[in-house]
């Protein structure tokens, strides 16, 4: 297997991911090179019944409930961190207001149940379809259904749109 290919092909993806999910840079990056360390070690048990992409962000997501497990703290931190700053000096104001909007969507996100924001997350933000995103979560296709339309009605609601739209 290729792992120099899959992480230059991967690794931001898989990052990113990460990041969502632990709202930490450091600890991103450490548990994003753990995911590749362990797509080598057990490229074996890879089937390519999935994408390689599914397969990483499965390890990735297994990796990172079980760096909370170890910390015994089962929960999502918010996104947003103290450390994310905004430059404000010659940035222009639909930047500002953009960057406002996207505080606002993370902020909202971090209040939702995980369950309901990782089947958002991968699939809305990632882009996985209904058959992979229940292959990373091991759901069934109902399960990852239901959540994603339930996340968004309370999304919505914490966003201030109409419940029921």
């Amino acid at each position: 297997m290729p792992i120099a290919r899959m992480y230059e092909e991967y690794s931001e993806a898989m990052y990113q991911f990460i990041y969502f999910l632990v709202g930490d840079e450091e600890l991103a990056k450490d548990l994003t090179q753990e995911t590749f360390v362990k797509a080598w070690k057990n490229h074996a048990s890879f089937r390519r019944d999935a994408s390689e992409k599914t397969w990483l962000t499965k390890i990735a997501r297994n990796l990172v409930y079980d760096h909370f497990r170890r910390k015994k703290v089962l929960k999502f931190i918010p996104f947003l961190q103290e450390h994310e700053q905004i430059e404000v000096t010659y940035v222009p104001e639909k930047w500002l207001q953009a960057k406002d909007e996207h505080y606002r969507l993370y902020e909202a996100l971090g209040k939702l149940p995980h369950h309901y924001r990782e089947a958002i997350v991968l699939r809305k933000i990632e882009g996985f379809s209904i058959k992979e995103s229940a292959e990373i979560l091991g759901w069934n296709e109902a399960k990852v259904r239901n959540s994603l339309e339930r996340g968004v009605k309370k999304l919505s609601e914490l966003l201030g749109g109409d419940a029921d739209a």
